[in-house]
């Protein structure tokens, strides 16, 4: 089976620096096979075994913070997740333009009063919608004008999280067939 590592803050904006080459190493070096990332932003597509799959967050991240100096949350997704979240998107179903679709990974499920907690007017014009460890967007201002941030979601959620747009996250689904 093929999984997908969602890495959030590498290469953006000059930051956390990371060659594609290198994530492939550590990737490797923790015991993955048939690794390969797709573009710089930190996604890496992989097969492992369960063994190695159990603690592979935790090994890339100290290998990073190791090699490069810095903490990057990494949130891992099987091929089968990948199918059900593209299936499941709200918006997608309701007829939303694409190219204003993100998908919000997250570490954890968060608990039910942590969702309901969330205000939905946070960012007039923007709707998500929160489904196990996934939170669909709906952004047609931008991801850049939307004041739903990671920031927001993992304080309000108490989690980790990562966010791709919609191509992305099609892609990568292509790649772990």
């Amino acid at each position: 089976m093929k999984y997908v590592a969602l890495l959030r803050g590498v290469n953006v904006g000059g930051k956390n620096k990371l060659p594609m080459r290198d994530l492939a190493r550590i990737f490797a070096d923790a015991g993955c096979t048939e690794v390969q990332t797709f573009i710089q932003s930190g996604n890496v597509v992989f097969t492992a075994p369960p063994n190695v799959l159990k603690n592979l967050s935790r090994a890339v991240k100290a290998a990073i913070e190791t090699e490069f100096g810095y903490r990057v949350p990494v949130i891992l997704r099987s091929h089968e997740q990948l199918a059900r979240a593209i299936e499941n998107n709200p918006f997608v179903l309701a007829g939303k333009p694409e190219k204003t679709l993100h998908l919000c990974f997250l570490a954890d499920t968060p608990g039910e009063e942590a969702v309901k907690g969330l205000d939905p007017d946070r960012s007039p014009g923007d709707l998500f919608h929160v489904s196990g460890k996934e939170v669909y967007l709906h952004l047609p201002n931008g991801a850049g004008n939307s004041k739903l941030t990671n920031a927001w979601l993992d304080a309000k959620l108490s989690t980790v999280s990562t966010v791709r747009n919609w191509n992305t996250v099609l892609k990568l689904h292509q790649l772990t067939l």
